[in-house]
């Protein structure tokens, strides 16, 4: 039955599961969602920075082939020359590159919230296990994720096909066109090409995100024997809670046991019900000093004989002062009068007592 528990992962996962996964790096995350936000950035990219960069790294070796005769080919020249160089290529594609990456980042985060966990690097053996790998392989992740690439390579190979082929003569004419007239013309076309693939990969990333959402929960769902684990860590062992009530309570009526000896008088019901009634004078009220049910009850007449406290059978009030006083609490004013009645029967009785 243990092993069922184990293995038949059937009840879904508490929120204290699904942050100790967060914890350790486990997240949902869908490959094809980074994709199209890099390739979504790179469309924007395109779109609004091509010219200023074609421009800039043109001047720069527009200027640098102007002055090739003058330009020392020796090893520092060479060195200054290639520096120079590789400055003006970084300067032109600086801010490019800088929102390439954010793109990149985003496409995490918006999947899910930072996580920094070292659980990732810890060496484990099913990493590098032949057996694990080999399970891996022939999975059904890895099954979906084969499907999802020839999916993919088929739609996008018909949806190129379908844009460059009706320009094959157009495309064949541009060897022999001007470079400044080729350039407009690769850039339009490759903003049409990825626009498309941004739009068919926005499909495909939604339901890769789901299907990946969907992987991941199956598998943080846990056995009823996790269920019960979890519960004993984070309310307690349900016996050990037990155990510790009935020594409270154990304790308490003990306590409780040992006020009866301060009341003024015990009103009883007459072997279901007992409430202790303590009053001095200066008091507001009479105190409940202890009260009990059945053999309680019974245990606080036999404490009250043995001290010689007035016992009095009053079933409705012992039944309403029961329900309504608690202990260490002051009788309620809706019982003022019919508590002051008992009590004033106990000091008459026991004035004639003391006669």
């Amino acid at each position: 039955m243990a092993e069922e528990d184990d293995t038949e992962r059937s009840e879904d996962p508490t929120q204290k599961r699904l942050d100790e996964a967060l914890e350790r790096g486990d997240v949902v995350k869908s490959q094809e969602v980074n994709t199209w936000f890099i390739l979504g950035t790179a469309t924007l990219i395109l779109l609004s920075f091509s010219g200023e960069m074609s421009s800039g790294i043109m001047t720069m070796l527009r200027g640098l082939l102007a002055q090739a005769h003058g330009i020392p080919v020796d090893g520092r020249g060479l060195l200054q020359v290639m520096q120079t160089l590789g400055f003006g290529i970084i300067a032109a594609v600086a801010l490019p590159f800088a929102l390439l990456t954010l793109g990149a980042i985003v496409g995490n985060v918006i999947q899910h919230r930072l996580v920094w966990s070292a659980d990732g690097l810890t060496p484990k053996f099913s990493k590098v296990s032949p057996g694990a790998g080999f399970k891996r392989l022939f999975s059904k992740i890895a099954l979906a994720n084969f499907i999802k690439g020839l999916i993919k390579l088929a739609v996008l190979g018909a949806v190129m096909t379908v844009i460059l082929w009706p320009k094959r003569r157009e495309l064949d004419a541009m060897v022999a066109m001007d470079p400044a007239v080729v350039l407009p013309k690769v850039q339009l076309l490759s903003l049409e090409l990825l626009g498309t693939v941004v739009a068919i990969l926005a499909i495909v990333a939604a339901a890769d995100y789901l299907f990946q959402y969907r992987t991941w929960y199956e598998r943080q769902k846990m056995s009823l024997r996790e269920m019960k684990e979890e519960f004993r860590q984070t309310e307690g062992d349900p016996a050990i809670k037990a155990k510790i009530r009935q020594l409270r309570h154990e304790r308490s009526r003990k306590r409780m046991m040992s006020d009866v000896p301060k009341a003024s008088v015990v009103i009883t019901n007459p072997t279901h019900f007992a409430v202790a009634l303590q009053y001095e004078k200066g008091m507001n009220a009479p105190l409940c000093v202890a009260k009990g049910a059945d053999n309680i009850a019974f245990k606080m007449r036999e404490v009250a004989e043995a001290h010689n406290i007035p016992i009095v059978e009053n079933p409705p009030l012992a039944r309403a002062l029961y329900a309504t006083v608690e202990i260490e609490e002051e009788v309620p004013p809706e019982h003022y009068k019919a508590v002051a009645e008992v009590i004033g029967y106990v000091m008459r009785l026991k004035g004639a007592m003391r006669q």
